[in-house]
């Protein structure tokens, strides 16, 4: 969930100086129209890394915005008389008046993360304040308010070296808490339940924004678009087109993105491929094989930009198995069947048995991809689908079934090229239609919707693989490893 916030998105400072003139003062006539209607209040919720500029942000918006209609809120150790009253008590006293903003630190999800990272409870009672914030947010938002949830994150590394570098410098290392040192021991812990606590909460009505802290140029711009476009969405005023108070999703404001990172330049040999390839079948074949299997199911997804190679994958991993150990579940458009039946329908009746393996050519990702793109579905759909999807997957794991799920990727220049050769070759030309050309124009809005989908969806229960497929042969090894290592993790920890 946290792959995109760890690429190094960065502002130079001249971008920076010139944008924000006016983003101050679109924020500040969003704001001003706020109070003027005085229809709902906006609830701001500051979590994440320490150290990744929570403050310093916080601190920013009180300068662009007027602080006099913004109250910024610290919830650390409770007091007696909050510890005397339910949970809830200390957040709705502070809840901001309609026309208003509220800014809140050490909210509930802070409380909740910080008690089971530190052992103070188990993953029961974790999932019961999961459950409360997700109540008490409906609610809010039943009766009006924006709720806009922000997730400041530095990866390991990053924050290591911000800590080694405040360290040794004797006029900023004042600057490093107890609480930096704490978390940068508890990194680990505070991720995994972090995300736990993002997957479960982060629905169409509250989603999460997760924003690399690194950089504090980017950080701002970034923070300050986001909360502009909530509030002018709520305000019926975007540029944008927004369904009711659903927030827009953050937007790379660098240019760079999750799939513009990956090393499109990976290849075998020949030589190395087939010698690899045959090691991963073999492999495969025998972790189906293994008694183990028959505590679990394996589902396999495959997304990918046309042309990827998602076929030529599948037709590998399938030909090291028994016909009779898989079944290969091709998905196209739904049918009047379908479309009568709640979005997942048609997918559950794929799901495998034990022992069994389940290959799906196109998944129930189509709604915040080709839906959400080709506006077959509206924006509440598409946004509440990520938490739907969570959901599912995280059920499947319960049930003991394995999922792994892969985006092929290559470039345009390698999409126009295969396309091409597919035209030339009359055995290929039927893989190529005139919506494979269409697509092609609407590239940068189907890499900004895979973006948000694996940012949303790429979970520790069913993470996103991405595959750099300009190479069918790396792709084809990397699919297969990526299966045997996934099998191979979930017989280990059924060991114990």
């Amino acid at each position: 969930m946290f792959e995109s916030a760890e690429i190094g998105h960065s502002i130079d400072k001249e971008t920076f100086e010139a944008e924000v003139p006016a983003l101050r003062e679109a924020l500040l006539d969003a704001q001003y129209d706020l109070k003027q209607q005085a229809r709902f209040p906006v609830i701001v919720l500051i979590n994440g890394i320490e150290g990744a500029g929570k403050g310093e942000t916080v601190k920013l918006l009180n300068e662009w915005m007027d602080p006099r209609l913004i109250e910024v809120r610290t919830f650390d150790q409770q007091t007696d008389e909050e510890l005397a009253r339910p949970p809830a008590w200390r957040y709705w006293r502070a809840l901001p008046p309609k026309g208003r903003m509220g800014v809140f630190f050490g909210n509930w999800y802070s409380q909740m993360l910080e008690g089971r990272v530190h052992g103070q409870f188990k993953n029961a009672v974790l999932d019961q304040a999961i459950a409360g914030a997700e109540r008490l947010e409906q609610m809010l938002c039943d009766e009006g308010a924006v709720i806009i949830k922000f997730w400041f994150h530095l990866s390991k590394k990053q924050m290591k070296a911000r800590l080694k570098a405040l360290k040794s410098d004797p006029l900023h290392n004042w600057r490093i808490s107890p609480l930096d040192w704490q978390q940068s021991q508890t990194y680990d812990r505070f991720v995994r339940f972090g995300e736990r606590v993002l997957r479960r909460t982060g629905r169409d009505y509250a989603p999460w924004h997760v924003i690399e802290g690194v950089d504090p140029h980017y950080r701002s711009l970034a923070v300050g678009r986001i909360l502009l476009e909530s509030m002018q969405a709520a305000l019926g005023n975007s540029p944008r087109k927004h369904q009711g108070n659903v927030p827009p999703l953050g937007r790379s404001i660098d240019q760079k993105s999750l799939l513009g990172a990956l090393d499109m330049t990976l290849r075998l040999d020949k030589r190395d491929y087939e010698e690899q390839l045959v090691t991963e079948q073999a492999r495969l074949a025998g972790l189906l094989r293994n008694k183990r299997m028959r505590h679990h199911a394996l589902v396999a997804v495959f997304e990918g930009n046309d042309a990827a190679g998602k076929g030529g994958a599948i037709r590998r991993v399938a030909a090291a198995l028994d016909p009779r150990q898989y079944s290969i579940v091709p998905i196209a458009a739904p049918t009047e069947e379908a479309r009568a039946q709640p979005y997942l329908w048609r997918f559950w009746r794929h799901i495998p048995a034990r022992g069994k393996f389940t290959i799906f050519d196109r998944s129930w990702y189509g709604r915040v991809l080709v839906e959400r793109v080709e506006g077959f579905c509206s924006p509440a759909d598409w946004m509440r689908a990520y938490g739907e999807i969570n959901d599912f997957e995280e059920q499947l794991r319960n049930a003991g079934v394995v999922v792994v799920k892969f985006w092929l990727a290559i470039d345009p220049q390698t999409q126009l090229e295969r396309f091409q050769e597919r035209e030339q070759i009359p055995f290929k030309r039927y893989k190529i239609t005139e919506e494979d050309w269409r697509n092609r124009d609407k590239w940068d809005v189907y890499s900004e919707a895979v973006g948000d989908m694996v940012d949303r969806t790429s979970t520790e229960i069913a993470p996103w693989t991405l595959v750099e497929a300009n190479d069918k042969r790396w792709a084809r090894v990397k699919v297969l490893r990526t299966i045997n290592q996934a099998l191979e993790a979930a017989f280990a920890k059924h060991k114990h």
